[in-house]
């Protein structure tokens, strides 16, 4: 991957020029990008500076807080105050998907259901609730209020409340981080802001508000909420800014994931290894819950995981950054692609250059695809399994293809065309467990047009 280290203005006709797939995604075209660069688990591990024990003691830190979230959010009581979501087989899509592109898909094809995690109803109930707890934690324990050996659920007490009533948080989101975000920091009793970007959806500002939550609109896209965010939070010493671009633990919490998968894989006998390998497509918009998510698998199942972003064709920014190796140095914006997308939770100009450059290696590619097509794929989804999710969640549903027919790709692996009647593709549904029911029906509408 060509480094390039411009401090001025980009120059737009050089980078079409080095970088030809550019001209394709500028014509907002469906495009597919298999990095030739990828590297072993244990090659690309420094360059993300955490490991197993960052992820463990992540873990450990959900398992303290389960009895006060088993007590504070009902749901969450059947798994024990554990947030977790569901793995199924969905062979019935996997036939529309064949029908569709008129090709077979050899392997087994799943979903992962973080599209229905408890409280919040999207991928984000991992990292965003996860940041927040351990913040609350951080305070708790400084104030000498709460000690690691406690029972959790103590934070249910008033005292709690009115302790972290002294304190703000804020956070800049295009709607489902917020969601996460402002649900739990306003249950644990802290102040809290949302700066929502324009393509966020009505119902998940609305939704924050019942919950207290003080929702911040902007006219402009997710970039300038979280510009001001930063900015709010800068100005009160107090007050905790969640930095969905940058932050260690954040993508923490969405690592968890792995070993969570592994447990899942193992009770429902799915195998992962050399002859058996696993490839997990993960919608990604800023890259930081895909990032994160795809560091806890690479830990889990090491070089048998493969692992695959989807992005919106007007939305391209993680394969825009990594593929120029500019990441957070270029946006979308610059090629004069508008950012605006249906997929509201993917409606990122600049990626994180912080996953970006921390996960390139161990990530082996990306695609785009169009809003008609998410649309498609969400109608098709309801009729072929009963399962309704927002348009962005559908962004990893035609990954198997991409990666089954790409001869390429796969002799650059070693994968023989036999090894993969054993493979398991792995679709990361991302969110839209708590849409209105008449929102979905706006959605299934305009997946007929």
């Amino acid at each position: 991957m060509t480094e390039l280290n411009q401090k001025s203005e980009l120059n737009i006709d050089k980078l079409t020029s080095d970088f030809p797939l550019l001209k394709q995604l500028i014509a907002l075209e469906e495009v597919n990008w298999f990095n030739p660069n990828i590297t072993t688990l244990e090659q690309g591990l420094p360059y993300v500076g955490m490991g197993d024990k960052d992820i463990h003691d992540a873990s450990l830190r959900l398992k303290r807080f389960a009895p006060y979230l088993a007590k504070a959010f009902p749901e969450t009581q059947v798994a024990n105050g554990i947030i977790e979501s569901e793995l199924i087989d969905i062979p019935l899509m996997k036939s529309v998907l064949e029908d569709h592109y008129q090709l077979p898909i050899k392997g087994r094809l799943m979903m992962k259901k973080d599209s229905h995690l408890p409280i919040s109803g999207s991928i984000k109930a991992r990292g965003g609730i996860y940041e927040v707890l351990t913040h609350a934690e951080k305070l708790a324990i400084e104030a000498g209020l709460l000690s690691e050996s406690d029972d959790y659920s103590k934070l249910l007490e008033p005292e709690f409340r009115d302790f972290f009533k002294q304190y703000s948080i804020a956070v800049g989101s295009t709607g489902n981080l917020g969601m996460s975000i402002g649900i739990m920091s306003a249950k644990l009793g802290f102040t809290v802001s949302v700066h929502m970007s324009a393509d966020a959806r009505a119902w998940k500002k609305n939704k924050l508000r019942e919950h207290g939550v003080n929702v911040v609109e902007y006219e402009q896209d997710y970039g300038v909420a979280v510009e001001q965010g930063r900015k709010e939070a800068e100005q009160d010493p107090r007050c905790f800014f969640i930095d969905d671009e940058n932050s260690q633990t954040l993508f923490l919490g969405y690592s968890v994931a792995g070993e969570r998968l592994k447990q899942q894989f193992e009770q429902q006998q799915v195998v992962v290894d050399k002859e058996h390998p696993l490839f997990v497509y993960l919608p990604c918009g800023v890259g930081g819950g895909p990032g994160g998510v795809a560091f806890g698998l690479k830990m889990a199942f090491g070089d048998d995981v493969h692992c695959i972003f989807a992005e919106p064709t007007h939305s391209p920014c993680m394969l825009l950054g990594v593929h120029t190796g500019l990441h957070d140095e270029i946006s979308v914006q610059d090629l004069g692609i508008d950012n605006l997308t249906a997929a509201d939770g993917l409606a990122v100009g600049r990626a994180s250059g912080f996953v970006g450059r921390a996960m390139e290696r161990l990530l082996d590619g990306y695609y785009t695809l169009t809003d008609e097509r998410m649309y498609q794929l969400l109608s098709e989804l309801d009729q072929a399994e009963g399962i309704q999710l927002e348009p962005s969640a559908l962004a990893g549903m035609p990954g198997a293809i991409h990666v089954e027919h790409n001869s390429e790709y796969l002799e650059r692996l070693g994968i023989a065309e036999s090894t993969l009647a054993s493979a398991t593709h792995l679709v990361w549904a991302t969110g839209g467990g708590m849409v209105p029911e008449q929102e979905m029906a706006e959605y299934l509408a305009k997946s007929s047009l």
